[in-house]
């Protein structure tokens, strides 16, 4: 169920639009850009894809930066959503869907920018740490298989919903005999973050159709 934020007493739903827009500007802090630049390494946006995510850092040749553009983008978005989630389980939703908006379309990129990988990632992991493991294997066992990130984001995100649904049903009918964090209006976000990464990929499904995708580890040109 997607949270009610449109009701007739804006009194009481106004906390609810500042905790987006405050998700939103933390999304969009265009990290690798500003690591790469402050490394002297130039305009990330002028290499490679031109993305300003893990993948295109990790083009430059510095692994240790790659690593850090991952950490902090995966950041932003647990960290937006798990202090959301303290005004309540709508505003974790509400959150959770605006940092990943901001890290896509940047304000401070003229509304450019990455393609959301990273901080959906994040988002998984606040709202339900098992799914984020679940998730984070696919796309590990994906890369290193196949050499492409961005297989690795189209397979694994998609099953993000369905993963937790099969979850929720196993903990309702008591098949499951622990308990897990997740809520079901958590899989309707889920299934949004998926779609808004796919969308953001389709010049990379395009590419990956006609073979030309760049695998990890090789530069482009």
């Amino acid at each position: 169920m997607v949270p009610s934020i449109f009701g007739p007493d804006f009194a009481h739903t106004w906390p609810i639009y500042a905790i987006g827009l405050i998700a939103y500007l933390i999304g969009s802090i265009p990290f690798g850009l500003l690591l790469t630049k402050i490394a002297g390494l130039g305009d990330i946006r002028n290499i490679g894809s031109g993305n300003i995510g893990t993948t295109n850092v990790l083009r430059t040749g510095h692994k240790g930066l790659a690593l850090t553009t991952l950490f902090m983008d995966l950041s932003k978005g647990a960290g937006a959503t798990l202090w959301a989630g303290t005004y309540g389980p709508d505003c974790a939703w509400i959150a959770g869907l605006c940092v990943v908006l901001g890290h896509i379309f940047s304000v401070w990129l003229r509304f450019r920018g990455g393609k959301g990988v990273a901080t959906t990632f994040g988002v998984i992991f606040a709202l339900s740490w098992i799914v984020g493991l679940a998730v984070a294997a696919v796309w590990l066992v994906t890369v290193l298989l196949l050499r492409y990130s961005s297989l690795g984001a189209v397979i694994a995100l998609p099953l993000s919903p369905a993963t937790l649904a099969v979850l929720l049903e196993a903990q309702r009918n008591g098949s499951l005999p622990v308990w897990l964090p997740g809520d079901p209006s958590h899989i309707s976000l889920f299934g949004l973050l998926a779609a808004l990464v796919l969308a953001r990929h389709y010049t990379n499904i395009r590419r990956l159709v006609q073979g030309t995708e760049p695998r990890i580890g090789l530069r482009r040109p």
